[in-house]
């Protein structure tokens, strides 16, 4: 809570509060059995955490975006998984309602903002991951129609969602040719994909998403025609930021976690709290979990701002955090001994819940090209 304002503070004890009664108790039993926990995350709505840097004239809570790190880094700490979620799904509500019009922010964000309905965010392809200007979902205009052809991949909530939005080309190659279509589910031709068996993220089912032949109304497209690839990468800015949130809260809970077993646990006569070893380790852990949540915060700061760097701290925020708070529950796990390795004690399934965050919302090798970029374009 250190710099926090008194809201602020107030945000993440509230936060933290329905992370410990309702997602916590609930953790092993979504990931072992699949379990995509809708009404709990609806409770979550109720709280204004469904459009939490959406304006408040369609439902939005109109927080900033560290107010937004402050509450998934505090809901992260009972469910990374579910979290992550949520912060895939008010990226998407943010989407519609910077870049809608009136008709659309109306029709969609209300009850996008109650998570009365869900949203899912439809850009990688099986054949364009991280160098996503070469998508080739296409959509082809046909009177005051698009023709939606294609599939997408990895994406989260596909099938139990009801809003889609894709990135589709309805333009020559590159960037420039690339618009932002709003789908619903229903839509005749919408189908999906088996649902993918992953390492961790059970919580939320994951499933290719596909489009044969789908037709879209024109009055679905956000933004210009051209303009999708800029929306994607700017919606990105924020889900970036929001993923690293998430993983602040996995190492948060595992500091704890590993703090609480070196005090109960005895080796060699004596508690392994008393072994310098294992100490420090500790005390490198919540450090580096305290420098990367300063640098998380930094960068949402400078994109709430509208900064000209905050593109690249965010990419800086997002490597390091994630990278770093992998590390921190890794080594959470491994104090835990032989125990971390079993599905009862929670330390593991913060491993496996924050491990994709190194790959998803850009990989943690493409936040180090962005950074690169921006040094030597100098």
């Amino acid at each position: 809570s250190a710099g926090l304002t008194e809201e602020q503070k107030e945000f993440q004890k509230v936060a933290l509060d329905f992370a410990t009664k309702e997602m916590a108790p609930h953790m092993a039993e979504w990931d072992q059995k699949e379990i995509f926990p809708v009404e709990t995350m609806r409770k979550a709505a109720q709280l204004g955490f469904g459009g939490i840097y959406v304006k408040p004239d369609v439902g939005g809570s109109g927080l900033s975006r560290l107010d937004t790190s402050i509450i998934f880094e505090a809901l992260s700490t009972g469910c990374t998984s579910t979290t992550a979620y949520m912060s895939i799904h008010n990226m998407c509500v943010w989407m519609i309602d910077t870049f809608g019009n009136e008709e659309q922010r109306r029709k969609f964000c209300p009850s996008l903002c109650s998570m009365e309905k869900l949203a899912s965010y439809c850009l990688t392809e099986p054949g364009s991951g991280s160098d996503a200007a070469s998508l080739l979902t296409s959509a082809r205009r046909k009177g005051d129609t698009y023709v939606l052809n294609g599939s997408k991949a990895f994406i989260s909530g596909g099938g139990d969602t009801d809003v889609y939005v894709v990135m589709c080309r309805t333009g020559g190659p590159g960037p420039k040719g690339i618009s932002c279509l709003v789908l619903e589910k229903g839509t005749p031709g919408l189908s999906f994909g088996k649902k993918e068996k992953k390492v961790g993220w059970n919580s939320q089912p994951t499933r290719a998403v596909i489009f044969e032949d789908c037709v879209v109304p024109v009055g679905n497209r956000l933004g210009a025609e051209g303009q999708g690839f800029s929306i994607a990468m700017k919606g990105l800015n924020g889900g970036r930021i929001n993923i690293a949130s998430c993983s602040l809260g996995a190492a948060h809970a595992s500091v704890l976690l590993a703090q609480e077993h070196l005090t109960v646990r005895k080796q060699f006569g004596e508690p392994l709290a008393n072994n310098q070893y294992l100490r420090f380790r500790l005390a490198e852990m919540a450090t580096r979990l305290v420098a990367a949540r300063l640098m998380v915060r930094n960068a949402a700061r400078a994109l709430q701002d509208g900064r000209e760097d905050a593109a690249v701290l965010c990419s800086m925020a997002k490597l390091f955090a994630t990278d770093e708070c992998f590390a921190i529950c890794n080594q959470a796990l491994q104090m835990h001994g032989g125990y971390g390795y079993l599905k009862d004690y929670a330390v593991q399934q913060f491993v496996r819940d924050i491990r994709v965050h190194q790959i998803l919302e850009g990989t943690n090798e493409v936040m180090r090209m962005i950074v690169a970029r921006n040094l030597l374009q100098g």
